[in-house]
């Protein structure tokens, strides 16, 4: 379990439940949320974060631990996943089902191509195809800092 230090908003992450596993998901719940990026970078990801969690939080839809998703899906924009352990009122409900080979990377985010690259060499030594590519960010930038690791974790929809 993922436990909070004061002065920390993230709790600290356990990358072994996530290495190399093969997960399977029945209708997680998520809020969906989009986010502006230019080339990729993300220009108001805290807002966009602040404001979801906000909601969540206030309903008691809290899991344990918080998995937040990112799709990547434009140079201009991403569609973000937080989840949810119930609905919440005014905002966009997304459930995602699937089975996906996880891997569990460190590093700066400069480093995104490089693990895309070991993710999908990964998935073809398990026999699998990727259909689809999330990135769970496991801290925001200031924890990570905080904590000394920035653990980001690849799921690969197979």
């Amino acid at each position: 379990m993922s436990t909070s230090k004061p002065g920390e908003c993230c709790p600290k992450f356990d990358p072994m439940p996530w290495d190399e596993k093969l997960v399977t998901w029945n209708r997680k719940k998520f809020v969906k949320d989009r986010v502006m990026c230019f080339l990729h970078i993300p220009l108001n990801f805290g807002a966009v974060m602040t404001r979801n969690i906000k909601a969540i939080d206030a309903e008691n839809a809290v899991p344990q631990p918080r998995v937040v998703l990112s799709d990547e899906n434009s140079l201009w924009g991403a569609d973000v996943y937080i989840e949810a352990t119930k609905e919440i009122p005014s905002k966009s409900v997304f459930y995602i089902s699937g089975t996906f080979l996880t891997k569990v990377f460190e590093g700066p985010y400069s480093n995104v191509r490089r693990w895309i690259e070991e993710m999908t060499d990964y998935a073809r030594q398990e026999s699998k195809e990727i259909q689809k590519l999330y990135f769970f960010y496991t801290t925001c930038p200031k924890c990570a800092k905080k904590l000394g690791k920035n653990y980001v974790v690849l799921l690969a929809q197979v």
